[in-house]
């Protein structure tokens, strides 16, 4: 059930994504291009073995789990994606990185090439790319 209280932390959480976003010049990812970027990853977690984000809200960097058994509409969406118990909107995601290093304890990598080839085959993004990971940017 819907309260006023939900309604207006939900209102409060909107307007600090959208304060926190003002600074960009420019936003790269749409709505219908992230989700395309969800399936391929979720189509391709042989080759995605690891992925980060950070929040435009703060510094922290989270990750980011997907399963083989994720499906549109259910745990993402046209706007958005659950994370665990949580909702993130695909706005308020500043960038994502896909790390060489999976597990450094079992010395665990995801081959950066293939990720990049991944990348390339869904469509256009803006990657800096360095020897320890891959950052796709999205925003500007």
């Amino acid at each position: 059930m819907i309260t006023k209280k939900t309604k207006r932390c939900d209102e409060r959480i909107k307007r600090e994504i959208e304060k926190s976003i003002a600074h960009f010049s420019e936003h790269l990812m749409s709505n219908s291009k992230w989700v395309r970027l969800i399936k391929a990853i979720i189509d391709n977690l042989e080759t995605i073995k690891k992925i980060e984000y950070k929040n435009v809200q703060n510094d922290k960097i989270c990750e980011l789990f997907l399963d083989k058994r994720d499906s549109y509409g259910s745990d993402y969406y046209a706007t958005g994606l659950y994370e665990g118990s949580a909702h993130i909107t695909y706005r308020e995601i500043e960038y994502l990185i896909f790390p060489k290093t999976v597990d450094k304890n079992v010395l665990k990598e995801q081959n950066l090439n293939d990720v990049i080839e991944l990348l390339n085959r869904i469509g256009q993004f803006s990657l800096d790319v360095n020897e320890e990971r891959i950052k796709l940017e999205c925003y500007r």
